[in-house]
């Protein structure tokens, strides 16, 4: 069986009895972590296991990135100056609808390729752009053939109906569709691609189409992720009706949620729903300060995503990095109205952010046993980090380091099941000029087709 023993490394686990070790080993064997501790000696075995000598480098827990859209990965900056509403109408119902299978594909492929590349091993991939099964069998060869640990949440689309259809509000989840993957592509449940819904929820669908689509992910065991906000609600009190139904709680997920009552907010939390801030994308388009305060003072915590690589970067530590100030700055802003002065300590320390993009993923995947910290009988899933760089040296303490100074730059290999995904400072990967050709080649045919129906229109 493969063995790998990384030596001499920081190792920042995440776990709260292992802790952090200033100098330690960490011993993989097949796609699990066996062993942390100071020092392993392999003895006679030592012949038969990968060495990786760790001096000057940091070892964290894979990234979990918990929201993105990964089908607009060819169309990078494109909406970087779109609010929300514009999105709604140029995205959805423009740009998405010229999409082809081989689009999803590229854009998928090749946005898992840079999740990899920037220290995420587990992706949730939100696809709300799969007209025909062609396109979702698309989108899941893309992650599959990337190598990353991946949550597909099949989703629907969102274009404009055309005379004698229904409104997208009105379509309730595709039944047929889950059951044909669930049978096929992603059959098994603890395989590297997983199956979870990208529900439209009661902010974006009719009180009926939501019972259907709750009921649905509860019948099949599934999560069911939706959007919280953007506008008015298409069913008022839809969340209170649910609730009523008894369809609400662990399983649910809510990603943004910043118009949520605090009275309802803490009935959500109370049930066991999680929540995924996009923290960037919620400030840039529109949505709201994101809720990761609130959350915290209700005693839960969000995972984050990057929610759009048409918008800004798909790096989760900057994305990290942007809920913890925006958060600190409420924090401190609040206290200087009440106090007349900024707090005595931080609200919010780098341990907490950290967490956010680990256990916290991990958690909202319901995963907590597998991934998210680097805790003997878990996933290898883990990112090594080099310390030595000119931004990160010297390190005093690593979580801050990790948390509020590292980069993309400083991310030198990956590991995902025990197999590395990325190796001094490379993505492995064939042929990925060619992929990224393909890509470009797509985008463009994406822009130009638009701008075709436009001036046809």
């Amino acid at each position: 069986m493969r063995r790998t023993l990384i030596k001499s490394a920081t190792i920042v686990s995440m776990d709260a009895e292992l802790g952090d070790l200033d100098s330690g080993d960490l011993l993989i064997e097949g796609d699990r972590i066996i062993e942390v501790q100071p020092h392993i000696d392999l003895g006679s075995g030592s012949a038969e296991a990968e060495i990786v000598d760790g001096t000057g480098r940091i070892v964290i827990p894979g990234l979990i990135n918990a929201h993105m859209h990964t089908w607009q990965t060819a169309l990078r900056g494109f909406a970087a100056n779109w609010t929300l509403l514009e999105y709604f109408r140029r995205m959805h119902a423009g740009l998405a609808t010229v999409f082809r299978p081989d689009d999803i594909y590229i854009a998928t492929l090749v946005g898992a390729l840079n999740q990899i590349n920037c220290g995420t091993t587990t992706l949730v991939d939100w696809c709300h752009n799969n007209p025909t099964p062609d396109h979702t069998d698309a989108a899941v060869r893309g992650l599959v053939e990337s190598g990353i640990r991946a949550a597909f949440f099949h989703g629907s689309p969102k274009p404009e109906p055309k005379p004698g259809e229904r409104h997208f509000s009105e379509v309730p989840h595709p039944r047929r569709e889950v059951e044909r993957l669930l049978a096929g592509p992603l059959t098994d449940r603890n395989g590297l691609v997983t199956l979870g819904l990208a529900i439209l929820g009661p902010h974006y669908s009719t009180f009926d189409v939501s019972m259907h689509d709750f009921r649905l992910a509860r019948e099949l065991d599934l999560i069911a992720s939706m959007h919280q906000g953007g506008g008015l609600a298409k069913t008022a009190g839809g969340w209170e009706k649910l609730i009523e139904a008894d369809l609400v709680g662990a399983g649910i997920n809510i990603v943004h949620g910043n118009d949520l009552s605090d009275d309802l907010l803490h009935r959500l939390v109370d049930l066991g729903v999680t929540f995924c801030v996009t923290p960037e994308n919620e400030m840039i388009q529109g949505h709201g300060f994101p809720i990761t305060g609130r959350l915290l003072k209700l005693g839960a915590r969000p995972s984050i995503g990057i929610d759009l690589e048409s918008v800004l970067a798909g790096d989760l530590f900057g994305a990290t990095r942007a809920a913890l100030s925006m958060q600190r700055a409420l924090d401190n802003a609040d206290s200087r109205r009440a106090h007349g002065t900024i707090p005595d300590t931080t609200t919010i320390p780098t341990r907490e952010a950290l967490r956010w993009i680990t256990i916290e993923g991990a958690r909202m995947l319901g995963r907590e046993d597998d991934i998210g910290s680097l805790t003997p009988g878990k996933l290898a899933d883990l990112v090594v980090i080099n310390a030595t760089d000119l931004n990160l040296f010297p390190v005093h303490d690593p979580v801050s380091t990790v948390t509020m100074q590292t980069s993309l730059a400083n991310i030198e290999a990956v590991m995902i099941g025990g197999v590395w995904k990325k190796r001094n400072g490379r993505v492995l990967f064939d042929a990925l000029d060619e992929r990224k050709q393909q890509l470009a080649q797509s985008g463009r045919r994406l822009v130009h087709d638009i701008e075709r129906q436009r001036r046809a229109a």
